[in-house]
């Protein structure tokens, strides 16, 4: 464990930090599939997600490095796995998103020990400041519908700062909401690239909380690296 240090504001990443993305969408795109049929196209469920799945992790990946627009990743990510199946409809494709996108804030989920943390923040007397890049129509719904958008004092989103991380305009803005300096606030996230570069970059410390805890020597640069989000209590 690194020294503890007198942290005064605490940032957190949503989707995979404190609300479970990776179920949540598993079982919005399962509705989403029975619904429209698309068992018409795909031998099974699991064969339709896995081709999406891939294809939507480097569609982020390269929407948060600014190479393609918001609009492209929402419409192509449902395209891909039909075209893969030889389906090109647009207009299904743009059927289907919507479907998803509607259904997936009203999943509940949350990551294991999450309300257990955000209770021991808060009656600690940190102000909570969510800073994420996801899209606004679907991150505070996602917020409401598990009950937990009143533990935050701040939601950052990218389209509001107008910076995706790692940028630091969007660390800088959340910093400036909270008149805090980058020496008071950590950083609690799951990605690497984003949460964790985007934090060294405006020298905020950082708590990487990955979804596979690398068992190997080479531990990537952060302050702190755990396994579950109980250990940020002994941190703060």
């Amino acid at each position: 464990m690194a020294h503890s240090k007198n942290y005064k504001y605490v940032f957190l990443d949503l989707d995979d930090t404190i609300w479970d993305f990776h179920t949540n969408a598993r079982l919005a795109m399962k509705d989403m599939f029975d619904d429209r049929g698309l068992i018409r196209y795909f031998e099974n469920f699991d064969q339709f997600f896995d081709i999406y799945a891939r294809r939507n992790i480097e569609l982020w990946e390269l929407y948060g490095k600014g190479e393609i627009t918001k609009e492209y990743l929402s419409k192509e990510r449902f395209l891909y796995p039909l075209s893969k199946m030889g389906v090109t409809d647009e207009a299904l494709a743009a059927e289907i998103g919507q479907h998803y996108l509607d259904n997936l804030p009203t999943k509940t989920a949350l990551m294991p020990h999450a309300i257990e943390l955000l209770d021991y923040l808060t009656e600690k007397k940190y102000p909570l400041t969510i800073i994420s890049n996801g899209f606004v129509e679907v991150q505070y719904r996602k917020m409401r519908s598990s009950g937990i958008e009143h533990y935050f004092k701040h939601i950052v989103l990218s389209e509001a700062a107008g910076a995706l991380k790692p940028d630091k305009q969007i660390f800088e803005y959340a910093l400036e909401l909270n008149v805090a300096k980058p020496n008071e606030a950590i950083m609690i996230g799951d990605s690497y690239a984003a949460d964790i570069v985007g934090a060294i970059n405006v020298g905020i410390d950082s708590v990487f909380y990955p979804l596979h805890y690398p068992e190997n020597s080479d531990k990537p640069e952060c302050t702190h690296m755990i396994r579950s989000l109980r250990e940020v209590m002994t941190i703060l």
